[in-house]
């Protein structure tokens, strides 16, 4: 049974990661297709949730959530250049030179010039932020714990596969 908003049937394996929506001149006047069927609204929503409660956790220490997304990449791989960081967190290069600049001012992250390439800058955390990680990864982690509550871990691994599958069908 098709449900509004379904595509049309892919032919051969190679049409599914390619098929396009209708045609909109073949639309109904009346057409719905509510949020709650819409999968990327419910990961928005869901997204917006859980970014409201990590920002109240973290920010008595001091951190704004623009913030914890750079920290958070930091924290995997120190040194990134400004270009790497803004392609990982998924921000414009402008807006991520500003954030930088601010966190280099209050003291999370240095900014230093490559010795090989000065055109490049390369982000370091900083020891203040580094005391931090202790103090704000167990804060993401109850966040995920509180999301996940009710939930078994073979479900767990069952959304983490689907989140997965999706990410790579709009890749």
């Amino acid at each position: 049974m098709a449900l509004p908003g379904d595509r049309p049937k892919a032919t051969t394996p190679e049409d599914s990661a390619t098929a396009e929506p209708p045609p909109e001149n073949g639309a109904k006047e009346d057409f719905r297709y509510p949020r709650s069927e819409s999968v990327g609204y419910l990961v928005r929503d869901c997204y917006r949730c859980l970014a409201r409660i990590l920002a109240g956790y973290i920010a008595s220490s001091g951190v704004k959530m623009g913030q914890w997304y750079f920290l958070r990449e930091l924290r995997e791989e120190d040194g990134l250049t400004q270009r790497e960081l803004s392609q990982r967190v998924g921000r414009m290069e402008p807006a991520t030179v500003v954030a930088i600049r601010g966190m280099a001012a209050s003291g999370p992250v240095s900014r230093v010039r490559d010795k090989d390439d000065r055109r490049k800058i390369r982000i370091y955390l900083t020891r203040k932020a580094r005391r931090l990680k202790n103090k704000l990864l167990p804060l993401a982690a109850a966040v995920n714990i509180k999301a996940t509550k009710g939930l078994s871990q073979r479900e767990i691994l069952q959304f983490r596969d689907i989140i997965g599958r999706i990410m790579r069908n709009i890749s």
